[in-house]
C-alpha cells in the first residue's frame, strides 16, 4: 500500500497547489474556453497561494492537501460560507475540492473530503455547502454518495471578462454536526 495522507497545507506547498489547480482548470473548463484563455502562470498563482497560506484572512480559512508520499495530489479549501442565505457562524463552505485528474479513483478525494468535514466540524460549523458545476455528474455522484444533496440554490459564473463563457453551478449541502 502506498503512503497516502491528508494534512493542513504549508506555505511551501504553494507551487504544487498552484500547478495542480491550473492543470485541473484545463481539464474542467477546457470545453468552455480556448486554451489561450486559460491561466498558465504557475509562478504568479504560486505567489498568490503563498500569500494566502501564510496569512489566511480568517482563522477558519483552511487549505488541506492530499499527499501520495510527499507529492500533492489534491487540495480542499474550507471557510465560513459567504452566501447571503448562509450563516457564516454555522455554515461552512467547501470552496474547492480538487484531485489531480490523473490521480482520481485512488481514494484521495474520499480522504480529502473526510478531512475537510472533520476540519469544518472542529471549527464548530454544523452545515457545509459546496458549489459544483451543474454538468459535473462525477463530482455530484461522489458527494451524493457521501451524504450531500442539492439545496435548490443555483448560480451562473462568467469565466472571462466578456462573459462569453458562463458556468452554471448548483449548490450541495450536508449536515456535519
Amino acid at each position: 500500500m502506498s503512503d497516502v495522507s491528508v494534512r493542513v497545507a504549508w506555505a511551501d506547498d504553494a507551487r504544487a497547489i498552484a500547478g495542480l489547480q491550473l492543470r485541473t482548470w484545463r481539464s474542467t473548463y477546457g470545453d468552455l474556453l480556448p486554451a489561450e484563455a486559460l491561466p498558465t502562470d504557475v509562478e504568479g498563482a504560486a505567489a498568490a497561494w503563498q500569500a494566502a497560506l501564510a496569512r489566511p484572512g480568517d482563522a477558519r480559512n483552511r487549505v488541506l492537501v492530499a499527499l501520495e508520499r510527499n507529492r500533492v495530489v489534491g487540495f480542499a479549501i474550507t471557510s465560513p460560507a459567504p452566501d447571503p442565505d448562509c450563516d457564516p457562524v454555522v455554515d461552512a463552505e467547501l470552496a474547492e475540492l480538487t484531485v489531480d485528474p490523473d490521480e482520481r479513483g485512488q481514494g484521495h478525494g474520499s480522504r480529502l473530503l473526510q478531512a475537510a468535514v472533520d476540519t469544518m466540524r472542529a471549527d464548530r460549523f454544523s452545515r457545509a455547502v459546496l458549489w459544483a458545476r451543474a454538468t459535473d455528474d462525477q463530482l455530484r455522484a461522489f458527494l451524493t454518495a457521501a451524504g450531500w444533496a442539492p439545496d435548490q440554490a443555483h448560480r451562473e459564473l462568467a469565466l472571462d471578462e466578456a462573459a462569453t463563457a458562463v458556468v452554471k453551478q448548483v449548490r450541495l449541502h450536508t449536515a456535519i454536526s
